[in-house]
């Protein structure tokens, strides 16, 4: 059990009475309820607030189901299914809005995207609301002549609320217990006002942060994606809520801010020894990847051959492609690398003869093969197709980071992307050419592409082996290696770099035989299904 879900069950304890013993000579919470109406009734006649037309009373029936009594109308209806959990006698079930005045949002007008300064008006972002804690420099600067309405002010001892945003980010509560100077309510928070005098405000936070409440809440939201989602006033005070006695109410308080300390340390511990793992895996998969492409992680087989009559099948389906029309002439002007009887390595481009030593990375077997990637791959290569086809679009935000990354796809009409699209098809090798996608280890292996084809982002560098002569998984697992991903150079600005134009084209890439490519993605895969085993 990790921290955040040690303290779901202890918040989920606490409200339900199960935290801290329940006192017999607590006043119930059935009297503490019609005290609030009583105080709403006076209030209501001094005309500082309005009537509610939806206040409630939740009761227990005779048959034991729960019922709900509007105020207003003197409707009664059966509540039962709504009610998540039992709670201790002397506990009630109410709705928000009848233990509270009600609530209020503010305004969002177009402001400058920087925290405001000590003299200036700011207006809250939603990420100045954090589960039981309020971060008040997270602000946009109001400008300059915004009228500043009162009762959206930001005050010590204010309860809020995100009302919209990402799924994540909404239905987050955080009482303001630090400097909240010169700000104001956004239209995406929401304050509630409580009854000082009736209902512990710290109490209040805990409750509508636990996660069956918050739940409750989050059933109410609408929206099309869980990227953007929203809450109504109405909905937030509709929410039932789990209600003790006052005294109990701080009883429980004081429990929780005893414990939630010690939460948080174990928390603290629990994120450092899961990023220890994560770290600890990952720079075992980068050893394994190594080891791969260096011919180490598997054996040898005579019966197997070798590389070079693998070369022999790149080149005539080359040429095969040449003759069709599809590849140019001048991809058949292959450089061929060698070992000379001086050990050294020899790369001949036509008749010139290049002592390439100093480039090899490393030693690989005897039966191997050291080639450029340009002589073995298609780069970047181009589809046909018809305008009306149906195919894939994938940007870079649908492709996966990270070892045996994935993707998904929109589907659109090939005339809409076929130019100024970086083109694909099932069974290439991509990976993006960018930072930090490019360290993540964004890459893909396309497959069940609409009608086999596809178009994307730009940022990403295409390899399609010619026919079937080098595993496309094999060379996946390469892209994702050490020697490839560590030894990149980028330009560009600091924010958007690339890596440099023949970085891949120029890469030496260790070529084993078909066979033994197999043999070394299937044992890649059986590593790193028993390395995520390990807890």
């Amino acid at each position: 059990m990790n921290g955040k879900q040690l303290k779901n069950s202890i918040l989920q304890w606490a409200i339900q009475g199960k935290l801290v013993p329940q006192d017999p000579n607590d006043e119930p919470a059935s009297v503490l309820l019609d005290k609030i109406r009583q105080e709403k009734e006076r209030l209501i006649k001094e005309k500082k607030i309005k009537r509610d037309k939806n206040a409630s009373i939740i009761y227990r029936g005779e048959d034991n189901s729960y019922y709900e009594k509007l105020l207003a109308t003197g409707e009664v209806k059966c509540i039962d299914e709504e009610i998540p959990f039992e709670v201790p006698k002397g506990w009630e079930w109410c709705r928000l809005r009848d233990i509270i005045l009600g609530t209020n949002a503010g305004k969002s007008p177009n402001c400058e995207k920087r925290p405001k300064k000590s003299e200036e008006w700011g207006v809250l972002t939603t990420t100045s609301i954090q589960e039981n804690a309020f971060l008040s420099n997270e602000n946009k600067v109001l400008p300059k002549h915004y009228v500043i309405t009162p009762e959206h002010c930001v005050r010590y001892g204010d309860i809020l609320i995100t009302r919209a945003g990402p799924v994540n980010r909404t239905g987050i509560v955080c009482m303001v217990e630090n400097n909240c100077d010169k700000l104001i309510l956004s239209d995406k928070t929401v304050r509630i006002d409580y009854m000082h005098d009736y209902c512990n405000p710290k109490f209040l936070v805990f409750v509508l942060n636990s996660s069956a409440i918050h739940e409750l809440v989050m059933s109410a939201t609408v929206g099309m994606a869980a990227s953007q989602v929203n809450v109504s006033q109405g909905s937030i005070q509709n929410t039932l809520i789990p209600f003790p006695p006052f005294k109990e109410q701080q009883r429980i308080i004081n429990k929780l801010e005893a414990i939630l300390p010690q939460i948080e340390k174990y928390n603290n511990a629990q994120n450092k020894l899961d990023e220890l793992n994560k770290t600890a895996k990952d720079l075992i998969k980068k050893s394994v990847l190594q080891e791969a492409i260096q011919g180490k992680l598997v054996s040898q087989l005579e019966e197997e051959g070798t590389a070079k009559k693998l070369l022999g099948q790149i080149k005539a389906e080359k040429q095969r492609l040449v003759k069709d029309g599809k590849l140019k002439k001048s991809a058949l002007n292959d450089s061929v690398i060698f070992k000379g009887d001086d050990n050294k390595y020899y790369e001949q481009i036509g008749k010139k003869c290049l002592d390439i030593t100093d480039e090899i990375p490393f030693v690989i077997p005897e039966t191997w093969q050291w080639v450029r990637i340009r002589d073995v791959f298609q780069l970047n290569p181009k589809n046909e197709a018809e305008d009306e086809k149906l195919v894939a679009f994938i940007p870079m935000e649908k492709i996966s980071a990270g070892y045996k990354s994935d993707f998904t796809f929109d589907t659109t009409k090939w005339g809409t992307i076929k130019k100024g699209f970086t083109h694909f098809a099932n069974g290439d090798v991509a990976f993006a050419k960018i930072t930090p996608c490019f360290q993540n280890r964004k890459s893909a292996i396309f497959h069940d592409l609409p009608n086999g084809i596809g178009a994307g982002t730009t940022e990403l560098k295409v390899l399609r082996p010619y026919g079937n002569t080098i595993d496309r998984w094999y060379l996946l697992y390469f892209l994702e290696a050490p020697y490839f991903i560590d030894e990149a150079t980028f330009k560009g600005t600091a924010n958007q770099q690339r890596i440099v134009v023949g970085y891949l084209e120029d890469k030496l890439f260790p070529l084993p035989t078909p066979k033994e490519q197999q043999r070394i993605v299937a044992q890649i895969e059986k590593l790193f299904e028993q390395l995520e085993s390990v807890n």
